[in-house]
């Protein structure tokens, strides 16, 4: 009997960035591995930081579906919501193709939806809440997306994890490895619960003692400067044009007008993959 494959595709959340090891990053999805199968798990990790929905879709996917995995995780979206090219109709079509994909091929799926990332990041109201409101949509999406394709889904976007800053690692948008050990035992759980795991569920407590202020300074100092400089150089100037707007709303009492166009547009979106959907029935006209 061959052993179980777990596949997992996304962007630094699942490359692990944040729970560091010898060798490089590790992560929830590496320690979720072990606990999948009773026996050895071949795990592969396929995410790659700052990668989008596209680049799951035209990278990982192909790659993913050659392993041939049982198991296969795909957390991806926040690296969309902080590009000015962002579009929910775009998102929610690629993400329907790598599920599906995934899915017909016989995979059990995993997904999450995730925390607001303006929010994390500490940003002021005007700047945080058009990425908070574009965090929604792709959730929304993902939700919807995951009950159709009846994936292992994950509320990673609530609960006290989200306010704790042991959770969380100096760059306060990826977890901590005990934050990584939190996504892992909660997906576990959601596992075992539909019988679909069986190994021993990781555990929750630190394997190393959390890095020290002065190591996070570093860190912030040389690595952080650069991931904020690579987003700075590409959202900056539409999220500027997102906070005025946001401001404009405000100061005229209309603001319930950008999230209502931010719902409508994920309606559009849902809608659109529902016209998608009937027309490859067979019974389809």
């Amino acid at each position: 009997m061959r052993p179980q494959r777990f596949a997992a595709l996304g962007d630094s959340l699942t490359e692990g960035v944040g729970d560091p090891v010898a060798q490089g990053w590790r992560g929830w999805a590496a320690l979720l591995a072990g606990g999948i199968a009773e026996r050895p798990v071949e795990f592969t990790n396929l995410a790659v930081s700052g990668a989008q929905t596209r680049d799951v879709l035209e990278r990982q996917l192909p790659a993913g579906l050659a392993l041939r995995p049982d198991v296969a995780s795909v957390v991806v979206g926040v690296n969309d919501t902080l590009r000015r090219t962002f579009d929910i109709q775009a998102v929610a079509a690629r993400l329907d193709t790598v599920y599906s994909a995934l899915t017909e091929q016989g995979a059990v799926l995993l997904t999450a939806c995730l925390p607001n990332p303006g929010a994390s990041l500490g940003l002021p109201g005007a700047l945080a809440r058009p990425l908070a409101r574009r965090q929604r949509a792709v959730n929304s999406v993902v939700h919807a997306l995951s009950e159709r394709y009846g994936a292992v889904h994950l509320h990673a976007s609530e609960g006290a994890w989200l306010t704790d800053r042991a959770m969380w690692s100096a760059d306060r948008l990826h977890p901590g490895e005990r934050g990584h050990r939190q996504l892992a035992v909660r997906f576990h759980a959601l596992l075992a619960g539909h019988g679909l795991a069986t190994g021993m569920p990781p555990s929750p407590e630190p394997e190393f003692p959390a890095p020290t202020r002065s190591a996070n300074l570093r860190w912030l100092a040389t690595a952080g400067t650069g991931w904020v400089a690579r987003r700075c150089t590409d959202l900056l100037p539409q999220l500027l044009t997102l906070a005025a707007d946001e401001l404009r709303h405000r100061a005229r009492g209309t603001s319930t007008r950008l999230d209502l166009r931010a719902s409508a547009a994920v309606s559009a979106a849902l809608a659109a993959l529902s016209v998608a959907w009937s027309e490859q029935q067979p019974d389809a006209a």
